[in-house]
């Protein structure tokens, strides 16, 4: 399965980030959609797995949750949008990675994109940086990768400038 991962769109999901994504099977968003359109947008362009984030209002939040946990190809991702990274936890993701033990844990908030290792819990940490025009970024990012029988494989990122 190919997966787009993108966070901090903050109202904008453009021509750019649709190339980015043409090919995927699911587009995960990591919070900060900016609005409930932009969410409606990505979800008719691509199936869409979600989680609100500190900017999204009501509507945004009464259709995402705050964390999702799932399970793709064997692969038990755990997504939020404000987490952390490795030994720099939020202490609830923290509490939620001891409970869950996932694979592949996703965040965004930071407009940072950072792929690590967490070594202690054994999992990949993804941030995908922000796909959005607004915040502190100076080049927007995404992510493309896949999973298949419990194997992340094949990430590429996405950047264009602002």
């Amino acid at each position: 399965m190919l997966i787009g991962l993108l966070s901090d769109t903050h109202g904008s999901f453009d021509a750019p980030l649709r190339s980015f994504f043409s090919e995927v099977d699911q587009i995960w968003h990591a919070g900060d959609f900016g609005n409930i359109e932009t969410a409606e947008t990505i979800a008719a362009f691509k199936p869409l797995v979600g989680v609100y984030g500190n900017c999204d209002g009501h509507k945004v939040r009464l259709s995402y949750p705050l964390m999702q946990f799932f399970e793709v190809e064997q692969v038990k991702v755990l997504m939020t949008h404000i987490g952390g990274f490795p030994n720099h936890w939020d202490y609830a993701v923290l509490s939620s990675i001891k409970e869950r033990r996932p694979d592949l844990f996703i965040c965004g908030h930071s407009h940072i994109l950072k792929v690590m290792q967490d070594k202690k819990f054994k999992m990949l940490c993804v941030n995908p940086g922000a796909a959005g025009n607004e915040g502190i970024h100076i080049v927007r990012t995404a992510v493309r990768f896949k999973i298949d029988a419990g194997k992340i494989s094949d990430m590429e990122v996405w950047e264009k400038a602002r």
